[in-house]
């Protein structure tokens, strides 16, 4: 059985500071970011999982070496998580010039009311 990590604990943590975010606030751009906090923290949880005590550098090729897969998947996360927070911003700004605000539930109503 293995124990958990401060690393795991602190994503678990950070994790829902951005459920928070995403629940509690109906502006959109605090949204975005709160997801982007969601990110990092997933980022964060399996990374500090991949990792074991003392271990060192999985280039090194030594028998502790830490396993490179979930280091390798968090890099393509990295990447997939920019493209999408780059697409949300680009649809934020669409949003913002169509209807002027920057609330989700005034955007609905004036939708509705189109």
């Amino acid at each position: 059985m293995s124990v958990i990590s401060f690393g795991e604990i602190g994503a678990i943590i950070i994790f829902f500071i951005g459920v928070y975010g995403v629940v509690a606030r109906r502006n959109i751009m605090k949204t975005v970011i709160s997801l982007g906090i969601m990110e990092a923290a997933i980022i964060l949880f399996f990374v500090a999982s991949g990792g074991k005590d003392a271990s060192s550098a999985p280039i090194s090729g030594g028998a502790d070496a830490a396993d490179a897969v979930p280091q390798a998947l968090m890099i393509t996360a990295i990447v997939i998580g920019i493209a999408v927070t780059a697409v949300a911003l680009t649809m934020f700004i669409y949003l913002y010039h169509k209807y002027g605000t920057t609330n989700w539930e005034k955007a609905r109503k004036m939708r509705g009311n189109e």
